[in-house]
């Protein structure tokens, strides 16, 4: 097994974040569970501060640095709820920070940003584009880099998530979590596999630009070109150089399933007609992965709605297509 973050890790990250994130709702969905037979509950991380799941890691890494490097500034690239949560997290430490991002993240990703008071770089059109500004920031100017998910603060960060679910969920058999990166679903799967062993935990993404499923596949971190969707959260790369969340997820997802454009907007339109939610594309993909029959629970079940940030415009679009039909 790959050396990788541990449960006392996260066990410390949750004491070292108290105070700092919500400890969001595992709310039943009474519609979901109907469908599959099985009870089924929402991860409700659109409730965090900053919208996302995101606030969890990043601030538990900005609170691992010393005092020095964080005087320095935090800078990070960002496809935005990472970005957002970093500039949150340097507005409560007393620090500035600098977010890299890509032309394809969306306008109101980028405004949430600039309203933390973070300096907002656009960088090309990657998250591979955006880092290479990073790289020169920290090389040039000494900023402190907080890395989007491949890194063991952020990792157990957002594995808190996992130790709400198995304490809320005890007899939890199944957890579906958005996949980009790997920081969320490898922090989740790590704790859920110790606090409940016999649960499977399974990585949810879209079928257009998903690296890490492909790279899984593949059986090695690969070049994946980042195109436009609707979970747009879940763009990026995960780094040829990756050091944990590659093999995390290797080593401890269960299965990876792969969503079309059309599912995961049917996911965000049960969200907001039946649960009443607002959940951006990546959000929604464990909704849209039950909804399609991609997946059949076969016991309790908890899914990650890993945030809400979605464009308004966009949202407006997606539920209008409720009444004209459209996909």
């Amino acid at each position: 097994m790959t050396a990788m973050v541990t449960l006392p890790d996260i066990e410390e990250a949750r004491r070292r974040i108290a105070g700092h994130v919500v400890r969001t709702p595992l709310m039943r969905s009474q519609a979901l569970s109907r469908q599959p037979g099985a009870p089924v509950f929402l991860k409700l991380e659109n409730h965090q501060e900053t919208g996302s799941f995101k606030l969890r890691g990043a601030t538990n890494a900005s609170l691992c640095l010393t005092e020095d490097a964080r005087s320095r500034g935090l800078a990070t690239a960002s496809t935005g709820n990472h970005g957002r949560a970093v500039a949150h997290a340097a507005g409560t430490l007393g620090t500035r920070a600098t977010i890299c991002l890509s032309a394809l993240v969306p306008a109101n990703k980028v405004e949430a940003i600039r309203s933390l008071g973070a300096e907002v770089r656009i960088v090309g059109h990657s998250q591979d584009d955006a880092m290479r500004e990073v790289e020169r920031l920290v090389s040039e100017e000494g900023m402190s880099f907080v890395p989007p998910f491949d890194d063991a603060g952020v990792i157990a960060g957002q594995g808190t998530i996992g130790l709400e679910i198995a304490e809320d969920l005890p007899d939890v058999a199944l957890v579906l979590v958005p996949l980009s990166g790997g920081g969320l679903a490898s922090g989740v799967a790590a704790a859920i596999k110790e606090r409940q062993p016999q649960a499977k935990v399974v990585g949810i993404s879209m079928e257009r630009g998903a690296a890490m499923a492909a790279s899984l596949a593949a059986g090695a971190p690969l070049e994946v070109q980042e195109v436009e969707t609707l979970a747009d959260s879940l763009g990026g790369g995960i780094g040829l150089d990756n050091r944990l969340t590659f093999a995390m997820c290797r080593d401890l997802l269960d299965d990876v399933i792969l969503l079309s454009e059309d599912e995961i907007a049917a996911g965000i339109r049960h969200a907001a007609v039946v649960e009443g939610e607002i959940v951006e594309g990546a959000g929604a993909v464990g909704i849209a992965a039950l909804l399609a029959g991609k997946i059949r629970p076969d016991g309790p079940t908890a899914i990650v709605v890993s945030g809400g940030n979605i464009d308004p415009a966009l949202y407006r679009q997606i539920l209008s297509s409720i009444k004209t039909g459209v996909a």
